[in-house]
């Protein structure tokens, strides 16, 4: 299989994660009228349609003769299991996540979602794993908390001045001012679950057991595909919003609808294929660990500013929003450095 040998090679495979993960949802809002839950259907199938391609292709070159097949018949039972209960774990968070972008968007939802996963992912690494700074690491946590809050006081004001120029023009469709908690509390819980994968991922790709790269996303894209079908039966009939659905929907949406959620999802997966590789380069070349962790929880800062400067989420918000927004986004730079920071200056 193919892995990178050279500093230069890894700084790019980092990039392209970074720009994957960080871009992967515009193509849910450039879907148009469509809803999350038929959009998962697509984004399942071009995630293991791309990991598939990206085993039989990257995974079987290279000089070391290990390819995809060998790499899966190497790899323990409990590592396959491991690595596709990952995929039915992120598929659960990531589709809540998605609902939180159909109701409140990318500027809220990923800000919020991952900046919880990486509060819970952090606290479950300080007690699982080497040893690193924990002024850095609860510091950059209490930033990561400082910014979720900030985001859902700035989101949460938007909705009353929205309501309140809709009732001055009389269109509002309530006098009720709107709540802001249905998106924020799926962001929420979509993220809690989504920052309880590493631990999986990591027993998934053990020392001399566990699964290679290209195997991996393969499992785990396994994983992501047949628990679409189940999870979707109960978010197609409890919907976030709107009516209930039958899968006969899934098959009237057009061909650039179903392109945007298979494109979301190879995207997706090549982001993650790309950290993965990374992670196991081959021979002894590696880049710092503060770079990677740096590089890979930057993605929702990237989508949080697609959210706001392309889809122009936060429109309409006063001096309060304004300020509160770009606040946010600096505390939640400052909590990823921080945490970053966290694996180079080690605790003794």
């Amino acid at each position: 299989m193919i892995l990178p040998h050279d500093p230069t090679a890894l700084m790019c495979l980092m990039i392209l994660s970074l720009v994957c993960l960080g871009s992967w949802a515009n193509f849910y809002k450039l879907a148009g009228k469509w809803r999350f839950e038929l959009f998962c259907f697509d984004f399942a199938i071009g995630l293991l349609a791309v990991a598939l391609i990206l085993a039989l292709t990257a995974g079987n070159l290279g000089f070391d003769g290990f390819n995809f097949h060998d790499d899966l018949m190497n790899a323990g039972k409990r590592q396959w299991m491991f690595g596709f209960l990952g995929g039915v774990i992120f598929n659960f968070a990531n589709m809540l996540m998605i609902a939180a972008v159909s109701v409140a968007g990318m500027a809220l939802t990923f800000p919020v979602g991952f900046g919880v996963a990486f509060i819970v992912g952090s606290v479950i690494g300080y007690f699982m794993g080497p040893g690193v700074n924990p002024a850095f690491l609860f510091g950059g946590c209490a930033l990561l908390a400082l910014a979720v809050i900030l985001n859902c006081s700035a989101f949460s004001r938007l909705g009353v001045l929205k309501h309140e120029n809709q009732a001055r023009a009389g269109t509002a469709k309530s006098t009720r001012r709107p709540s802001a908690m249905q998106g924020i509390i799926l962001a929420m819980v979509g993220g809690v679950l989504m920052g309880t994968l590493s631990p999986l991922l990591a027993m998934a790709q053990i020392v001399e057991i566990g699964l290679g790269p290209y195997s991996l996303i393969v499992i785990f894209g396994l994983g992501v595909l047949l628990s679409t079908f189940v999870f979707n039966l109960f978010f197609m009939n409890l919907p976030v919003e709107g009516d209930p659905l039958e899968f006969t929907d899934y098959l009237k949406g057009s061909m650039r609808q179903h392109a945007m959620g298979a494109i979301g999802g190879g995207l997706w997966a090549l982001g993650a294929t790309a950290a993965l590789v990374e992670t196991t380069s081959k021979g002894d070349t590696h880049l710092p660990q503060m770079t990677v962790d740096l590089l890979s929880q930057s993605a929702p800062l990237l989508a949080a500013l697609f959210g706001l400067l392309v889809w122009r989420e936060y429109k309409g918000g006063d001096l309060r929003v304004k300020l509160s927004t770009v606040l946010m986004l600096l505390v939640l730079a400052g909590g990823v450095a921080a945490i970053s920071l966290s694996s180079f200056y080690t605790r003794t």
